[in-house]
């Protein structure tokens, strides 16, 4: 199953998706999400990092891919979910795809994320979205002319819809295109779902071991501006971010950061082409949280949604060579995007 918004309106009206069909070996949403993140191949390519100084005496690390020949290609700056990073295989394996399109991949690491504790006090959210706003426009200034577009994945892609559509110009000033996949648009419905049942529960555990020892790296700032012994013992991804994300990003609670960061009120103010993956059965997110209303009355917007395909996962093929949709399709739309005038 699959819905687009007016593709004649965004550019993109010569693109047409590979169909996606779940495989019988891996076709519930938990075989997905977590069969797609073990197969995925390790992806050899030579990037290179460049630390860039932010203007709150902080850093951001970023991955820079092979330039494709010509020395004019696009550039896609690509954001991690969730406790990832830039050498997650999602992240190389979509590169990998852009690459093969001549389209010169990006990989940013949020505030913390790339081996090393950030400086400043605050790391990054789901809807922290200046500096992958200020990076782009660093990168555009670097490479006048070229064509620039954002995939994100998970966080990073309600990070990526909430950075187009919170501007004035729906994105236009600073991206030619874009593509999500998996993201949670509401963020207080992604996490009730995730308290609901024992796997949602594994998966939050999964996150919050990697954000404990994320705190742990900042006991001395942050001390003074958060109980450090209820933090550590938080154990769900709402009660972590009531302790930790939301007063040290200025929020009153939980509550008011999910409010306020999710990036389902963000869409109606998207200018620029965007593509939007998600399954029905994502882990992660409620069926009925899926913002098709929305994204419908939004003619720059073009909705894939499959019954299958659970969180980041559109695998398919066999065990022993398979296939991640997602990826492609997300690299074959900014393709594309990218050649229409």
């Amino acid at each position: 199953m699959g819905h687009g918004a007016s593709s004649e309106a965004n550019g993109t009206s010569s693109w047409r998706p590979r169909p996606f069909q779940a495989p019988r070996w891996a076709s519930g949403p938990h075989a997905q999400t977590l069969l797609a993140r073990w197969l995925r191949p390790r992806v050899d390519a030579s990037y290179r990092r460049e630390r860039f100084a932010t203007l709150d005496d902080d850093f951001l690390d970023v991955d820079w891919g092979p330039e494709p020949p010509g020395g004019d290609a696009p550039i896609v700056l690509i954001l991690h979910g969730l406790e990832g990073s830039s050498e997650r295989k999602y992240v190389r394996n979509l590169g990998r795809e852009l690459s093969l399109r001549g389209i010169r991949p990006v990989a940013m690491n949020f505030r913390g994320c790339s081996g090393e504790t950030n400086r400043a006090l605050r790391f990054y959210h789901s809807g922290e979205t200046s500096d992958p706003s200020w990076l782009l426009e660093r990168i555009r200034d670097r490479h006048p002319g070229r064509r620039l577009g954002v995939i994100g994945f998970s966080l990073g892609g309600n990070i990526a819809l909430k950075m187009l559509g919170e501007r004035a110009d729906g994105g236009a000033g600073l991206v030619d295109a874009a593509a999500v996949m998996s993201v949670p648009y509401d963020l207080e419905a992604g996490c009730a779902l995730l308290e609901e049942s024992l796997m949602g529960r594994v998966y939050s555990e999964y996150f919050l071991r990697s954000l404990r020892r994320k705190i742990q790296g900042k006991n001395d700032a942050l001390a003074p501006h958060i109980d450090l012994d209820a933090a550590r013992s938080a154990s769900t991804i709402r009660a972590f971010d009531d302790l930790v994300t939301a007063p040290i990003n200025g929020f009153a609670d939980a509550s008011e950061y999910y409010a306020r960061c999710s990036s389902n009120q963000f869409l109606e103010g998207i200018k620029v082409p965007a593509l939007l993956l998600h399954a029905l059965d994502d882990p992660f997110l409620p069926s009925r949280s899926v913002p098709r209303l929305e994204i419908e009355a939004n003619p720059h917007l073009e909705l894939l949604l499959h019954e299958r395909g659970g969180h980041v996962g559109f695998l398919e093929g066999s065990p022993g060579a398979p296939r991640f949709w997602g990826e492609e399709t997300c690299a074959s739309f900014l393709e594309v995007a990218f050649s229409s005038p």
